[in-house]
């Protein structure tokens, strides 16, 4: 089987907050490149944003006016192919929408756990209001322009979350491979971070779709016929 794994999209309203990057007929072209090249496409969360309104606590309204800003890829995201899991940003899509919070796939003896890794930080799963308290104040921060302190607020949530390249002292590799570990996956996908990475844990493997927000394209392929998994920037 051929999956495309893509995450962290972020699509907002289109106003001043919304860091998704992309001119849609651009991404367009993107999705149906993947649609001709993969049999499954996965969205792996933070797929809408949903933690930046104008009032706090209208994240059910934010997805309307998400969905609504960009009707063409919606489209293309109700298509069967796609797979869409939620994240933190688009945690009402679980409820709203029926995207569930992890899916597991097995292919040519391969099994696979695909899950957005939010539930790593401990904010999130101690004091979820915190979490979302801060997204929506960097929200602020955006349409303000205060675009440094609006980069301090990224590296602070960079320090929780504890992803670093190094497998040895990255807190968020060692979850994720306890998931794969409980759920008797050979490989585990996540997103969250916006850090892409592909790392090799003995009979393990991690994988990280990085982001398609900040106009970015990054993706993960994974072959379970030929044993081949990889991480792209460009397509």
């Amino acid at each position: 089987m051929r999956i495309a794994v893509i995450s962290d999209l972020h699509l907002g309203r289109r106003d001043a907050a919304d860091h998704f990057g992309h001119d849609d007929s651009v991404f367009l072209r993107f999705l149906r490149f993947l649609e001709s090249n993969f049999e499954r496409i996965v969205l792996l969360g933070d797929i809408f944003e949903t933690l930046t309104p104008r009032v706090p606590w209208g994240q059910a309204a934010e997805l309307a006016a998400a969905r609504a800003a960009h009707p063409e890829i919606v489209q293309r995201f109700a298509r069967p192919q796609y797979h869409y899991i939620h994240g933190n940003h688009d945690l009402v899509a679980g409820t709203l929408l029926g995207a569930p919070e992890q899916l597991v796939l097995e292919a040519d003896g391969v099994r696979m756990l695909f899950t957005h890794g939010h539930h790593h930080d401990w904010v999130i799963r101690k004091a979820r209001f915190l979490s979302e308290a801060a997204v929506w104040a960097g929200a602020w921060l955006r349409r303000m322009r205060l675009r440094a302190m609006f980069r301090m607020f990224q590296a602070l949530d960079a320090r929780l979350t504890n992803a670093l390249p190094d497998p040895a002292r990255c807190t968020f590799q060692r979850w994720a491979l306890a998931r794969a570990h409980d759920s008797g996956a050979d490989i585990v996908v996540t997103g969250h971070t916006h850090m892409g990475m592909r790392v090799e844990h003995g009979s393990r493997l991690f994988l990280n779709s990085g982001t398609c927000s900040e106009g970015h394209f990054s993706f993960l392929s994974l072959d379970t016929r030929t044993a081949s998994y990889g991480l792209h920037t460009t397509w």
